[in-house]
């Protein structure tokens, strides 16, 4: 018997010293609030960056407040519109945006609890924009035609409309824990500094150290990105979640290797990995600055999917991870995070958006910041 159990907790032992099925502890893990679903819609960029802006208030108040993702897409669809007509048709109109698109709504146009403005109508329980998104698209195609040969000035009316039809019309003031509010003073009473956010990135096609408009699809308000050198870029990173500071993430998430369901993105040195590196540790590749450029300049890397970075895991191996937020609900394996590797953020990550008191010292001065 007792040889029996000897060899039994050897094999347990061997097991346990050359498995390479992920084993994850955490290291760093900042406060938020739980994950949830954008359901069928285009709007991650709003979920991802109201759950930055909660866990912000956390760490400036210790308050858990919900933040209404929709009363956001909401306020920013008539400039979208705006730009689509004035740009005559030679722009994006669609239900993608940036992280820096939610600060500047918050500035114009504040914030409002999750109670307060659900974005659901009668009898709906979840999210599907799909509909309301064409009708608009659609309305805005005959404006740019133009076949009255005078645009009328109530085509913004119109698309107003459409949004309080699907969505809800936007709160003017509201009662919460007992005070009166506007979307503006509520966004006020929140403590946050808009001024303190910033967007960081890493292209080799400009300046070091500078800012510049990013030439993506969705960055319809020509937001600025500062640009650090790639090392840079993630030892920033690295400290402002070691300094308590989460980010708003990003990144290119059409890679067979991000798996929502297994939770985990993770780039295999060997492309016969690719499946078995969802489950089991295996060599990630190197990623140099011009690989990451390359991919870039070939849109292998696009931005279609922002997230909110919230703290770091190691495997068993001691090689760590990033734990993202997604918004993809909690029917994964991960209960709805991914652990991202260092290679993967390398490679396919497109910008952070973080609080300036998380970079490094030598960053703000390089920045001027």
């Amino acid at each position: 018997m007792k040889k029996t159990l000897f060899i039994f907790s050897l094999l347990v032992f061997t097991n346990s010293i050359f498995s390479q099925i992920y084993e994850f502890q955490t290291i760093k893990d900042i406060e938020g609030t739980p994950v949830i679903s954008q359901d069928q819609t285009g709007t991650c960029w709003s979920f991802s960056t109201t759950s930055f802006l909660e866990s912000e208030i956390i760490r400036l108040t210790g308050k858990k407040i919900n933040l209404s993702e929709m009363y956001t897409v909401r306020s920013i669809y008539p400039k979208k519109a705006w730009n689509y007509v004035m740009r005559q048709g030679k722009a994006q109109f669609g239900e993608g945006g940036l992280a820096h698109d939610v600060i500047n709504s918050a500035v114009e146009n504040g914030v409002v609890p999750e109670n307060i403005y659900t974005g659901l109508t009668e009898n709906q329980a979840t999210y599907n924009h799909a509909e309301m998104v064409a009708v608009m698209e659609a309305m805005l195609k005959v404006y740019i035609t133009n076949p009255g040969k005078k645009l009328s000035p109530q085509w913004k009316e119109a698309i107003a409309s459409v949004l309080d039809v699907y969505l809800g019309e936007i709160p003017t003031d509201f009662i919460f824990d007992g005070k009166k509010y506007t979307p503006k003073s509520f966004f006020e009473s929140l403590k946050i500094n808009p001024n303190a956010y910033i967007t960081i990135s890493s292209f080799s096609h400009e300046p070091i150290y500078k800012s510049f408009v990013l030439d993506i699809p969705d960055n319809f308000s020509n937001g600025k990105f500062y640009n650090l050198p790639l090392e840079e870029y993630v030892e920033n990173i690295d400290n402002a979640l070691e300094n308590g500071y989460t980010l708003s993430l990003d990144c290119d998430v059409s890679e067979a290797t991000f798996s929502g369901k297994n939770g985990i993105a993770v780039i295999p040195a060997n492309d016969e990995d690719a499946k078995l590196i969802l489950t089991e540790i295996k060599p990630e590749k190197n990623i140099s600055v011009a690989y990451r450029q390359a991919e870039f300049e070939n849109f292998a890397t696009q931005d279609d999917h922002l997230m909110h970075i919230i703290g770091k895991v190691k495997d068993q191996k001691g090689t760590q991870y990033y734990k993202v937020k997604n918004s993809w609900g909690l029917s994964s394996k991960n209960k709805g995070f991914v652990y991202m590797s260092v290679a993967y953020l390398k490679l396919k990550s497109i910008s952070v958006l973080l609080h300036k008191d998380g970079l490094l010292k030598k960053t703000k001065t390089n920045l001027g910041l």
